[in-house]
């Protein structure tokens, strides 16, 4: 089941600390497998208040998410974003092919 890694990001200052962390970041996921599915897009907010921006990353499970935000080469380059933004990061499972809304009542 796939992995994915969770940033919802605020006040991002776009200086050059923050163009070091993009043009870094794509050579940390490579090993593990990592893509964006989701980053720089626009919401079309239909409910609710949206603020700041979404990214979305999918690698091949949560392992080796984990093991890419644990990479000496991904830890060399957070204090890029983290100093230059606020926000939440998380890392997630995601759901099976067979998933179905009434299995998180189990």
């Amino acid at each position: 089941m796939a992995g994915y890694a969770v940033g919802h990001l605020h006040d991002v200052a776009a200086g050059p600390a923050i163009v070091e962390y993009l043009e870094r970041i794509d050579a940390t996921l490579e090993p593990y497998g990592g893509r964006f599915l989701i980053h720089g897009a626009r919401p079309d907010v239909r409910e609710g208040d949206w603020s700041g921006d979404l990214i979305l990353i999918e690698f091949p499970d949560l392992d080796s998410a984990r093991a890419w935000y644990d990479s000496p080469a991904y830890r060399e380059i957070i204090p890029l974003r983290a100093e230059n933004s606020r926000g939440a990061i998380l890392l997630i499972d995601g759901a099976g092919d067979d998933h179905r809304a009434t299995d998180v009542l189990a």
